[in-house]
C-alpha cells in the first residue's frame, strides 16, 4: 500500500489539526521531493506489489492531473501496481469542477473520497470550509455523470450547530445518491486548532459527549436499515465496496508513505517523516530521509492489532493472539475484556472471534484502552 500526504489546502478548516499549508508556492519543490522519496525508500516495503495508493492531506485536488499521473507513474518504476489497485484522491467538492472532473479521468484514479462534511451552509460557515452547500451536491453528480462509480463521502456529526433534524438530512442525502460508502466522524476538538481557540474564547459552545453518542447511534440505524454494512467504526459500504486501503490498515498490512508528516509501517517497525514541508525537501535534497523510526515491540504489536481489529467487524481473533504473540496475551485479554462481555458492550462468538455490540461501539477507544499491555 502506498499513501501520499499532500500537504497543501486554500484555507483551514476550523477542527483541523493535520499537517499542511496554505502557500503553495514550494508545491513544486515538494513534489520533486516526493518524486525522489519514492526512489530513496523503494525497497521498505517487502511485498514489491502494490494493491492501493491512497492521495490524502491536506487537499490532494489541488494537485493537478499531470502531477498526479507523475507520482503514480514514479511508485510504477519501481514497485509493481496490480492491475486492479484502488487508486483514491481525497477531494475538496469546489475542486471538482468540470474540467477537473475531466482531466481526472485521463489519470489512473479511479476512487473519489469526497470531503462533504455537511450539506448546509451555515454548518460549513462555521467549519470555515471552502466550498458551499450547492458544490457540495453538486460535485458528486459530477463525478457521477463522468463514470466514476467507486465514491465515499464524509459526513461530521457531534458538532453545536448539528440538529438531528439537519443530521438525518445530510445522512439522506447521501442514500439518495446512492453513495456507495460513507465515512463519518464524531467531531473532536485538537489542540491549537481554531475551533479550540473559538471554544476557550467562549465564541462557540462546547462539544456534547450526549448530542454525539445520540447522532452516532441515528447514524447506524439510519445507514444500516439503508442496505449500508458497518464494517468499521466510522465506515459504512454497500455491499463488497469496502475501502480496501482502510481496511488494509486496521488488518495490519505493511504501508509506505510519502510525503512530509506521511507515517510508514513495515511489520516490525514504525516511521514517521517530519511534519515541516522546508526541512522535509532540504533532507530529500541531501538524501537523508527527514523522518524518525521506532522499533515495535511485542506489546507495542499486540496493543496495535487490538486497537484497529476491535473497530471493525472482522473483530480480534482469539486463535490469533495466541499463535501470533502467546497463552499470556491472550488471558490478560480474556480477563481485561470480561467486565465489556458482562455489560453486553463486547460479544465473543462461538469461533473465538471478539467484536463490539452497538453500545460498545460507543466505547470503543475506552475499551481498546482496557486490552492495551503496558509496558
Amino acid at each position: 500500500m502506498f499513501y501520499f500526504h499532500i500537504p497543501f489546502c486554500k484555507q483551514s478548516c476550523h477542527y483541523c489539526d493535520f499537517h499542511f499549508s496554505t502557500s503553495l508556492k514550494y508545491k513544486e519543490e515538494l513534489l520533486d521531493a516526493m518524486l525522489k522519496e519514492i526512489e530513496l525508500r523503494a525497497s521498505y516495503l517487502e511485498d514489491n506489489k502494490v494493491e492501493s495508493l491512497y492521495f490524502g492531506g491536506g487537499t490532494p485536488s489541488i494537485l493537478e492531473a499531470k502531477e498526479i499521473d507523475q507520482l503514480i507513474g514514479q511508485v510504477a518504476k519501481y514497485f509493481e501496481i496490480s492491475s486492479g489497485a484502488e487508486i483514491t484522491l481525497e477531494a475538496n467538492p469546489d475542486d471538482l469542477d468540470k474540467k477537473k472532473v475531466q482531466d481526472l479521468r485521463n489519470t489512473e484514479i479511479n476512487r473519489f473520497s469526497i470531503g462533504i462534511q455537511s450539506f448546509y451552509e451555515e454548518d460549513l460557515i462555521w467549519m470555515n470550509r471552502a466550498h458551499n452547500s450547492e458544490e457540495a451536491r453538486s460535485s458528486i453528480m459530477r463525478v457521477q455523470d463522468a463514470g466514476f462509480e467507486n465514491i465515499t463521502c464524509d459526513l461530521i456529526y457531534g458538532f453545536p450547530l448539528l440538529t438531528n433534524t439537519k443530521w438525518k438530512g445530510n445522512m439522506q442525502q447521501l442514500i439518495d445518491l446512492d453513495v456507495p460508502h460513507i465515512s463519518s466522524y464524531s467531531m473532536t476538538v485538537e489542540k491549537k486548532t481554531a475551533l479550540a481557540h473559538m471554544i476557550n474564547k467562549g465564541n462557540t459552545p462546547t462539544l456534547n459527549e450526549e448530542q454525539s453518542a445520540e447522532q452516532m447511534l441515528m447514524l447506524i440505524d439510519t445507514l444500516t436499515s439503508s442496505g449500508y454494512e458497518h464494517y468499521e467504526i466510522s465506515n459504512f459500504a454497500k455491499p463488497d465496496r469496502y475501502a480496501r486501503h482502510n481496511s488494509n490498515y486496521w488488518k495490519g498490512k505493511s504501508y509506505l508513505g510519502i510525503g512530509p508528516s506521511a507515517h510508514s509501517f513495515n511489520g516490525n517497525s514504525r516511521s514517521w517523516n517530519i511534519a515541516n514541508n522546508a526541512l522535509y525537501i532540504k533532507g530529500i535534497l541531501a538524501k537523508e530521509l527527514p523522518l524518525e523510526t521506532e522499533q515495535l515491540s511485542k506489546n507495542h504489536r499486540f496493543n496495535e492489532y487490538v486497537m484497529t481489529s476491535l473497530r471493525t467487524k472482522w473483530g480480534i481473533d482469539k486463535k490469533y493472539v495466541e499463535r501470533e504473540f502467546g497463552s499470556d496475551f491472550l488471558n490478560s485479554l480474556l480477563k481485561n475484556i470480561e467486565e465489556y462481555v458482562y455489560n453486553k458492550d463486547v460479544n465473543i462468538s462461538d469461533q473465538g472471534i471478539i467484536t463490539l455490540t452497538p453500545t460498545g461501539k460507543l466505547l470503543a477507544d475506552q475499551i481498546a484502552s482496557e486490552l492495551f499491555i503496558v509496558e
